[in-house]
């Protein structure tokens, strides 16, 4: 079955070997010049078109008529796109007769849109995974035609989530593209009206409100966290502080004041709307302070208040 793949990021790579090892002829890749300004912590799709020795293109729009035309030329069975950055439109949707499928990084409908292993982590769900579907003119909408689940462990960030349904993607790919090649796959309806839709995420999302519960504050941190932009408050005097990781510790207090640092046994510590966190990796005017160097930088500086 000839395919043609629009792909990026390591998901991307996991997609299009999971193709390679079921036999699909890729005809050709389509994926995106990576960002000069973006933390490209990711593997090259383009590399690994390079070493596999397939045509890729990085068009800064797909979905103009001499990309179109381009598509319907390659005479594709099929289309996928495993994490390309951009809505493929209903004209190239149509060009395949065998469908054309769409990787998501969630149990959908739940996550629909942007930023779903993020979104995941920062509400505290305690389970997620991918879905491959099928792709129509809505975002993450059409039917479903496999799903496989991850748990979210309570020390997990955006990253090793990510890494988890990268191997989850593998396995699920495996067990649905030989349905796909057959024309024997499922298409299972979705509910969009018992999901959830969510837009991209900005680093100034990750800005902590010391008032909210210590495991929310806890849970944004590690959504957020390395290659992530990273959590952060403001200190008087010293102005914007990030929060790389920290841990909530189950100490209630009557009379705080939220944001406030304490210091206690060469820890400290930040009280939080229903207790406090401990912080164990911070960054201060482009430095990373971890441990007993925290307390140094904070010994004198209790009772300031984060903001």
């Amino acid at each position: 079955m000839r395919a043609v793949v629009f792909a990026y990021h390591n998901m991307g790579i996991c997609g299009l070997e999971a193709l390679k090892k079921a036999g699909f002829d890729i005809a050709a890749i389509f994926s995106h010049e990576d960002d000069p300004g973006e933390n490209c912590w990711f593997d090259s799709v383009v590399e690994w078109a390079g070493k596999n020795n397939i045509e890729v293109f990085c068009p800064p729009d797909v979905n103009t008529s001499v990309w179109i035309e381009k598509v319907s030329r390659l005479t594709p069975d099929v289309l996928f796109s495993f994490y390309f950055r951009h809505m493929l439109s209903q004209d190239i949707l149509n060009i395949p007769a065998s469908g054309a499928y769409n990787l998501h990084g969630s149990l959908l409908p739940a996550y629909r849109g942007r930023a779903p292993v993020n979104w995941a982590i920062a509400n505290g769900e305690k389970e997620t995974g991918v879905t491959l579907h099928h792709m129509i003119g809505k975002p993450d909408a059409g039917d479903i035609v496999g799903q496989k689940a991850v748990e979210i462990e309570f020390e997990d960030t955006a990253r090793t989530l990510y890494d988890k349904l990268c191997v989850a993607a593998g396995e699920m790919l495996a067990e649905v593209l030989p349905l796909i090649r057959e024309g024997s796959a499922p298409r299972i309806p979705q509910d969009v009206t018992n999901g959830s839709y969510h837009g991209g995420r900005r680093p100034e999302d990750g800005r902590i409100d010391w008032t909210w519960p210590a495991v929310r504050i806890y849970n944004l941190i590690r959504a957020v966290a390395d290659p992530y932009p990273g959590a952060f408050g403001f200190l008087p005097g010293v102005g914007k502080i990030l929060i790389w990781w920290a841990i909530p510790e189950g100490v209630r207090r009557d009379d705080h004041t939220a944001g406030r640092i304490e210091v206690e046994n060469e820890n400290i510590f930040v009280i939080t709307g229903d207790g406090r966190l401990k912080l164990l990796d911070i960054e201060v005017a482009g430095s990373r302070i971890k441990r007993g160097q925290i307390f140094n930088y904070f010994k004198n500086k209790e009772g300031l208040v984060l903001t």
